[in-house]
């Protein structure tokens, strides 16, 4: 069985209920549409290092990019854990070859306004996906800590 590659991004301070739904919802994309049938998904997570996060949000993260990435490689939704790049973001996504970014509901900025031209650039033909949002009025790590 073919397994179909999907990377996700995000910081992960935490792994709560509303990060497992964008695991699921990822890992879901693996069904083929003609078909009906699934092609064996395998998630890749890419976990933000700390001083993009400071960058990115202004502010440190809570945990450590070792601590975070750990955290995340417990979930048993997913497959491989990688740190994104300290400069920039097209490296570690060309090295994992994905066919799949499924971009959280809320994931925005320069990283996502020019990921379908750079992944174009980069030869890498990978379809980009917008997820759906989990009850972001309680599920988003900003309101639970």
């Amino acid at each position: 069985m073919n397994k179909t590659r999907i990377m996700v991004f995000g910081t992960f301070d935490m792994v709560h209920e509303g990060h497992e739904d964008l695991f699921t919802q990822a890992r879901a994309l693996a069904l083929r549409p003609s078909s009906g049938q699934a092609n064996d998904p395998y998630l890749i997570v890419s976990v933000a290092r700390d001083e993009v996060v400071e960058r990115i949000k202004g502010a440190k993260p809570r945990r450590s990019e070792t601590e975070r990435r750990e955290l995340v490689a417990r979930n048993k939704l997913v497959d491989e854990v990688v740190l994104g790049d300290k400069r920039g973001y097209m490296a570690h996504i060309c090295a994992a070859k994905p066919d799949i970014v499924a971009l959280g509901y809320d994931q925005q900025g320069e990283f996502v306004d020019n990921l379908e031209w750079d992944l174009k650039a980069a030869g890498l033909h990978t379809k980009i996906v917008r997820l759906s949002a989990f009850n972001p009025e309680v599920y988003k790590t900003s309101k639970l800590i």
